[in-house]
């Protein structure tokens, strides 16, 4: 009875979880890390378009808004949230399918950003979507194989708890550990060499897709073979092992959205 019930719950539960990278905590971990290395044209043109709203405040604002009644976020927006790349291939736009991904839309946003003829109110949802795909981008599991939504598909136990492995990445690990999202960003950012910056000062969404799909299929790899019928039980080893990747991915998230809103507003 209780092995029903655990499964029962687990299905449950991949149909009420959504594909939110990184979930509230960890967009405003990365969006905090890149605030502190935006250069005064970034933050003063970051302020021009959204005036005292800050990154980590518009880094959610996608997510919030899938719940919104209109055909744009309830039809047209989810596909922005992620990429598939199957394994054994790489990423190109060609694979995007006709109603985008996360990395057309970004190139479309960043357009929309440098147009300065559209009016305020489109150049502030093309800003907070833009930092928030960079951000989804660094989650490995919105690189997806294309068989199981990104890990929605895959059952889990996180700590006894029915879960689906997209959800564990998303918020299980991060909020594990308790913190508010300045604690977080404080312990990763001041952790950060200056070589780190250097070394992770990309712009280019190949290199940080590479770099997803690597520790993604290390992700699946790290559950084992699975029986028919099996939830696997993610505890404290798993979060042992994992804490260090998280935590690799919000620093280098936080670089990147930094380098890229530092490209971006310099021209």
């Amino acid at each position: 009875m209780r092995k029903f019930l655990l499964l029962a719950a687990a299905a449950l539960s991949l149909t009420a979880t959504s594909a939110n990278a990184w979930g509230p905590t960890g967009h405003r971990v990365t969006a905090k890390i890149a605030q502190t290395y935006l250069t005064p044209q970034a933050q003063a043109g970051i302020s021009e378009i959204l005036g005292v709203e800050t990154l980590a405040e518009a880094s959610n604002w996608p997510d919030f808004m899938r719940s919104a009644d209109d055909s744009f976020w309830q039809k047209g927006s989810p596909p922005y949230h992620y990429i598939t790349v199957p394994p054994g291939t790489t990423y190109s736009t060609g694979m995007a399918p006709p109603e985008g991904d996360a990395v057309t839309a970004l190139a479309q946003f960043t357009q929309q950003i440098r147009d300065e003829s559209l009016p305020m109110a489109d150049r502030q949802l093309a800003l907070r979507f833009a930092a928030h795909i960079i951000q989804d981008l660094h989650q490995p599991l919105h690189n997806g194989k294309g068989d199981d939504r990104g890990g929605n598909s895959v059952r889990v136990l996180f700590m006894d708890e029915p879960q689906n492995l997209h959800w564990v990445w998303d918020e299980g690990l991060i909020d594990n550990q308790k913190l508010s999202y300045t604690e977080k960003a404080h312990w990763l950012q001041r952790r950060i060499t200056t070589a780190q910056q250097v070394e992770w000062t990309e712009t280019n969404p190949q290199v940080w897709i590479e770099e997803s799909i690597v520790m993604r299929d290390k992700i699946y790899a790290g559950l084992g073979p699975m029986a028919p019928n099996t939830i696997p039980n993610l505890r404290y080893d798993y979060i042992y092992q994992h804490t260090g990747d998280i935590d690799l991915r919000l620093q280098q998230g936080g670089i990147r959205l930094a380098a890229y809103m530092n490209e971006l507003f310099a021209e």
